[in-house]
């Protein structure tokens, strides 16, 4: 507004709102003080992101045909990563943790022979349901979804949600009905599964193609290939190359000799060595540029899948990567986007307000579980994330303070002694530093490979701070048949064992025509005062024996009283 602070102040006090300097305010105040000094206000969305420069439209005559670009999707352990190990014949899975894709890995793969050879891209995503968002991600850059489908299996939860995703992106579906060569593989059970679901492959009359394959020995999986290639040619898929390149960010992570490392699939135009490039809130320009098998490439056209080094910081997957005219330009965005992420940041990291402070309080047993997550790559920390913040409940609310790229640092574990924290790795470890320092912090560092394990242990850790719950178990009953009033002991009851076996360090209640005649009130236990059989004191009686009684405050006994007695046993509570 291009006023002093000390004026801001001042028009904020006249308001009767008491600010400092460098005091937030919040958006109303901001309006009434804007138009105090005769401006307007107009808010950004939290989704609204700068745009880069103006969006070039592409002109049909420049437009060439390009390779289709495939994702493998389907329920985790049904193949997929076997079947494009068989297309690309190199061996992925070996090198994954307990044989669980945990990234988006994609490949450029030649169809065919000589002048005839076609390229396809193929993305992998992964099976596992804490991959949701990864997957989702998978399914929007892509142009023909493949779902793969165990022949000796059903259509399991994750198979369904992989379904959905293509749908919702609108992309064509094939479905590969895998593992044939196995015993107890019925394809066509699965075929009817399909068909239950309203989709229905071609060989049953429908539209969508099916093929049934085996990764393992690599049956049809040419036929599965040409069919892709049949999908690819009916959507005529083309893309510009002369023009700035825009792309899709698969996932990023922190090298240690390399720095940011980006995977990205390019989209339109053609990216080049020493590009200027902005992806959210990080900007650079294009160091190197290598294929999926490590070799250094000049260029990336449209459909191609590379690692690109040169950015910033590692930018979120699934954000979109463009190249800017000049490398000042996409700094000034960077920055821009960076501000108001951060204010957004600011702004949503709001304390906790009073009402909440009170319904905790009355709830009485409300527990935090403040975890930080670093991992190897973006689309992991993501993932579990998600994951361990769905793990919230009404008792329990898990919060991710911190989540990060790299390795564990020095500022992790002040952070996590600062707000009791416990640090989740996935695929990282901390320094030599971090480690000594959260040693003496008594900071918790737990590491995993498996992104399973890090769910199951830390729902184990949350059911150990749940309180127990109590429940009451019925040991016996004892039914009042005389009574005597003795003076200095009060009410004897002469009883009747009806049934099980009564302990005198059980609890009792008295039972009056069916209704609860003490304890009455709620949370109240009553006890034995003495238990004989004759003239002892007895600890315990069996069924079927006769017994005196007597209570420990209550005299009130009558003939025909039912007593029944209790333990309270305190069971684990569970998520």
């Amino acid at each position: 507004m291009n006023i002093k602070p000390a004026d801001v102040i001042r028009s904020c006090m006249t308001l009767g709102i008491f600010v400092s300097i460098n005091q937030r305010l919040d958006a109303e105040i901001i309006e009434v003080v804007a138009s105090e000094f005769g401006h307007e206000v107009q808010f950004i969305s939290a989704e609204e992101q700068v745009e880069v420069g103006e969006e070039e439209v592409d002109d049909p005559k420049d437009m060439l045909p390009r390779q289709p670009i495939v994702t493998v999707m389907g329920h985790v352990d049904h193949g997929k990563t076997s079947l494009l190990d068989h297309i690309r014949s190199a061996n992925v899975a070996g090198g994954e943790a307990g044989g669980i894709t945990q990234h988006i890995g994609a490949y450029e793969v030649m169809v065919g022979e000589g002048k005839e050879a076609k390229k396809i891209t193929f993305l992998d995503t992964p099976g596992h349901e804490a991959f949701t968002a990864m997957r989702a991600r998978g399914a929007k850059a892509t142009d023909v979804a493949v779902i793969v489908v165990a022949a000796d299996d059903s259509i399991m939860p994750q198979t369904k949600e992989a379904i959905s995703h293509a749908q919702a992106a609108g992309v064509p579906i094939i479905f590969a009905i895998n593992k044939i060569d196995k015993d107890g593989a019925d394809p066509e059970r699965i075929k009817g599964e399909l068909a239950q679901m309203n989709l229905l492959v071609e060989d049953w009359g429908g539209k969508y193609q099916s093929q049934d394959i085996s990764a393992k020995k690599g049956t049809n999986i040419d036929k599965l290939l040409e069919k892709i290639l049949l999908e690819a040619e009916i959507l005529d898929l083309r893309a510009n190359p002369n023009r700035r390149a825009i792309g899709t960010v698969l996932e990023a992570s922190l090298d240690k000799g390399r720095g940011y490392v980006t995977k990205i699939l390019v989209a339109n135009g053609t990216l080049n060595d020493g590009d200027p490039i902005i992806a959210g809130e990080y900007s650079g320009k294009v160091k190197a540029m290598f294929n999926e098998r490590g070799k250094k490439v000049k260029t990336a056209g449209p459909a191609t899948p590379v690692l690109v080094l040169g950015l910033s910081g590692a930018p979120q997957a699934g954000e979109t990567i463009k190249e800017t005219a000049t490398e000042g330009e996409a700094r000034e965005i960077a920055t821009r986007r960076a501000q108001i992420l951060r204010e957004q940041a600011n702004r949503a990291n709001k304390r906790i307000s009073l009402e909440e402070i009170g319904r905790r309080l009355a709830l009485g047993n409300f527990k935090e579980l403040n975890l930080i997550v670093k991992g190897d790559v973006d689309g992991s920390v993501e993932a579990l994330s998600d994951s361990l913040i769905k793990l919230s409940m009404e008792k329990i609310q898990v919060n991710v303070i911190h989540k990060a790229v790299g390795q564990i640092a020095d500022s992790d574990v002040m952070l996590a002694s600062a707000s009791d924290a416990i640090i989740i790795g996935f695929q990282v470890r901390p320094s030599i530093s971090a480690r000594k320092l959260a040693e003496k912090e008594g900071v918790e560092i737990k590491m995993y490979s498996i992104i399973y394990e890090a769910i199951e242990e830390v729902k184990a850790a949350m059911e150990g701070m749940l309180e127990p719950t109590k429940e009451e178990q019925i040991m016996g009953q004892i039914e009042v048949r005389e009574v005597y009033k003795i003076s200095k002991v009060g009410t004897v009851a002469g009883c009747y064992v009806q049934e099980g076996k009564i302990n005198r360090n059980q609890y009792i209640r008295i039972i009056r025509d069916g209704i609860v005649a003490y304890p009455v009130n709620e949370g109240q236990h009553a006890e034995f005062g003495s238990l004989k059989r004759f003239k002892e004191d007895v600890k315990d009686i069996k069924n079927g024996m006769e017994c005196g009684v007597t209570i420990k405050n209550f005299n009130d006994i009558k003939v025909g009283d039912v007593i029944e007695t209790y333990v309270i046993n305190e069971v684990k509570a569970t998520l």
